[in-house]
């Protein structure tokens, strides 16, 4: 096929890797502006344009897109059978979603209707599911709506982070972008409407999110935020006033233990080299790694050599 590529991330390079090895055309190749990135807010180019250049791929970088006159030219002079997008990181205009014939199709990384919005993945984990997956939909105006043409479930295991997750999807669901192709060239694909009723959101995180409620969240709860949220906005707390960043944590049975009575979410308890803090349902987290504001990443233990801690003392 005569194809259009719009993506952005790494999450998207895995797709036009494998679009170009299964043999398809892709005349143009869409993607984010380059943007500064890292502490040193370094001008870099996007992922796709690095593959894209590297593949000898005609690369586009338009700052607007639903009313951009030259851009719109650009593509109807393509008349591409499909426009595949993937992470690009736009919402796609009518005049673009009319366009080729086979529609525009969309990996997104979640099972529809679950999970709709920017953030599926991370949410999926921060939510404890235990299964996830790819879907392959033809796009239409709303958020994530249109119709299904492919589905693929993922097992998220019990340690898996949003991080590892992302490399299992990008590459498990660059084969199916592929099949999909596949099954609409050769008419044998019919999408499927989604069931409305069942949606659920995942809307963009913010700083916010890593913010660690003890009284509202299980251990468990917790641990699988803190997953869910890597790279950013992680998990972290304070401890007198100072922010803490909890860079490791596990969920932890306190049997045996010389607990102190009524104990509340967010007391601590610190118990020669450990620190545990106490959440919702009687549940206790182990604290791992540690960070305090203007300090450096550390163990347990050496935190608790370097810090005041006792038992009773409140996180948050």
């Amino acid at each position: 096929m005569k194809l259009v590529f719009c993506g952005t991330p790494r999450f998207a390079v895995p797709t036009l890797q494998a679009l170009l090895a299964a043999g398809h055309a892709i005349p143009l190749v869409v993607t984010q502006p380059d943007r500064p990135v890292g502490r040193k807010h370094e001008v870099e180019a996007p992922p796709v344009k690095q593959v894209a250049l590297a593949a000898g791929l005609p690369a586009t970088q338009p700052e607007k897109i639903r009313n951009n006159a030259e851009f719109r030219a650009q593509l109807e002079a393509i008349a591409p059978d499909a426009i595949v997008v993937v992470a690009y990181g736009r919402i796609i205009p009518p005049w673009m979603l009319a366009l080729p014939r086979l529609g525009c199709i969309n990996l997104h990384g979640s099972l529809l209707p679950k999970y709709r919005g920017a953030a599926p993945i991370q949410w999926a984990v921060a939510m404890g599911e235990t299964v996830t997956g790819n879907t392959t939909m033809l796009l239409e105006e709303g958020l994530d709506t249109g119709p299904i043409l492919l589905q693929q479930e993922v097992t998220i295991g019990a340690e898996q982070t949003a991080v590892d997750l992302f490399e299992v999807l990008a590459t498990r669901g660059a084969t199916l972008v592929v099949e999909t192709l596949a099954g609409l060239a050769a008419g044998g694909l019919q999408p499927k409407p989604q069931d409305h009723a069942q949606a659920s959101l995942a809307p963009i995180l913010t700083r916010d999110d890593g913010r660690m409620d003890f009284a509202a969240h299980t251990a468990t709860e917790l641990k699988n935020r803190w997953r869910g949220f890597q790279p950013w906005p992680g998990a972290f707390t304070a401890l007198d006033g100072k922010k803490l960043i909890v860079h490791r944590m596990e969920v932890t049975e306190q049997a045996g233990l010389p607990l102190p009575e009524g104990t509340e979410p967010s007391q601590l308890f610190v118990d020669r080299q450990r620190v545990m803090v106490r959440c919702a349902r009687a549940s206790w987290l182990e604290l791992l790694e540690l960070q305090l504001e203007g300090k450096k990443r550390m163990t347990a233990s050496e935190f608790l050599r370097g810090t005041h801690l006792v038992s009773g003392m409140r996180l948050g």
